[in-house]
């Protein structure tokens, strides 16, 4: 099936009545017949559900749906995208373990990372992912056994940079850590960044996913492909019965359950109908930015930054070409030479709504 087919009929079906959405199971826990029941659930030694926080068969159709679309094999959906990053690296990492990560992510990310600083895990971070700078990093850190992943954006929000997914994953092999990528600005319908060798794939689903700004999550797909070293990596060592899928399954069962970072049922259900459109959506989108990037570009005094706007020969425009459909994502980035002169901009706009968002339709 193609992208849009998938997105429309990929995922848990209802057989009691035939909806043709995901029913919205808007409840805490699930009723079963017996406690020996119940408890083969809990155990994971029977299917079912017995708690919301644990699992939702409307989360459940939302995650099946967005993991074919992302070609994983398995996903875990939270309650925001930042959810997601922090549940997975406490998922990997313990104290005194590090991290190498772009300068060039969205702020929250690095808001995030200044937290898991207090808790003993260090983040070095890349100007520019070039295979010479990530090995730089390698050479000069007196412990680099303690470096347990790599982490980047596909197209970074705000500086956008286009990440070279299959060098960046092939050195992270390399080394024997993963990789882990936050898809968000580019979504599985321009890249299939597990399809390109990355090992786990993040989303902030509160965006382009949803598009309508009507629900806040997260999402992580797990490719299942990575091979755990369960010394190197001693918090998965419980789940070392599951192999390749120990990051997935502690994940649900171990830290998203006690976190409690968990999505709800009802925006579950409106990210599911976001995807159903999300092709259209990107197409239009990643066309809007690219004609007012040339338009903008024309106005003296106005510096914007979009890929397409680079030369050919541009690093940044060959990997949108060869990564992306030849696309560049819907943020835009512009220099009007002071605050004062960007919020005029902004603040002469007529149709387009200001907000701290993007993906949304409006």
């Amino acid at each position: 099936m193609g992208f849009s087919t998938l997105a429309l009929h990929c995922g848990t079906k209802d057989k009691s009545f035939g909806a043709t959405l995901p029913p919205i199971y808007q409840v805490s826990a699930f009723s079963h017949e017996s406690m020996e029941d119940l408890e083969m659930v809990f155990q994971g030694k029977s299917s079912g559900f017995a708690y919301t926080r644990i699992g939702n068969p409307t989360v459940a159709a939302f995650e099946q749906r967005i993991n074919a679309l992302e070609h994983g094999n398995g996903a875990v959906a939270t309650s925001s995208g930042m959810a997601a990053i922090t549940q997975q690296f406490l998922n990997i990492l313990s104290s005194g373990d590090e991290i190498i990560a772009s300068t060039g992510l969205y702020g929250g990310t690095i808001q995030l990372f200044s937290l898991l600083v207090n808790l003993g895990i260090k983040v070095h971070y890349v100007s520019d992912f070039s295979i010479k700078n990530l090995e730089n990093i390698f050479e000069t850190t007196a412990n680099s056994d303690k470096i347990k992943a790599i982490f980047a954006e596909t197209i970074s929000n705000p500086s956008l940079q286009i990440l070279d997914i299959k060098a960046t994953a092939n050195f992270a092999h390399s080394k024997n850590i993963p990789l882990i990528i936050d898809n968000t600005t580019a979504t599985p319908y321009l890249v299939n960044p597990i399809d390109l060798g990355s090992d786990i794939v993040i989303h902030s689903s509160s965006k382009y996913i949803n598009g309508s700004s009507d629900a806040v999550s997260g999402v992580i797909i797990d490719s299942c492909k990575f091979k755990w070293n369960f010394e190197k990596y001693p918090s998965l060592a419980k789940f070392k019965q599951f192999g390749i899928y120990a990051n997935l399954v502690k994940l649900r069962k171990d830290t998203v359950a006690s976190i409690g970072g968990c999505l709800s049922p009802l925006n579950a259900y409106l990210n599911t109908i976001g995807l159903e459109t999300l092709s259209l959506r990107i197409e239009k989108i990643c066309d809007n930015a690219y004609q007012l990037a040339k338009f903008l570009s024309q106005i003296h005094g106005i510096e914007v930054n979009y890929p397409l706007l680079d030369e050919d020969s541009s690093t940044r425009k060959i990997l949108v070409k060869e990564q992306l459909k030849g696309k560049a994502g819907g943020i835009l980035t512009l220099r009007a030479g002071s605050k004062k002169k960007a919020f005029k901009i902004i603040n002469s706009l007529k149709i387009a709504t200001i907000a701290s968002n993007i993906g949304d339709i409006r």
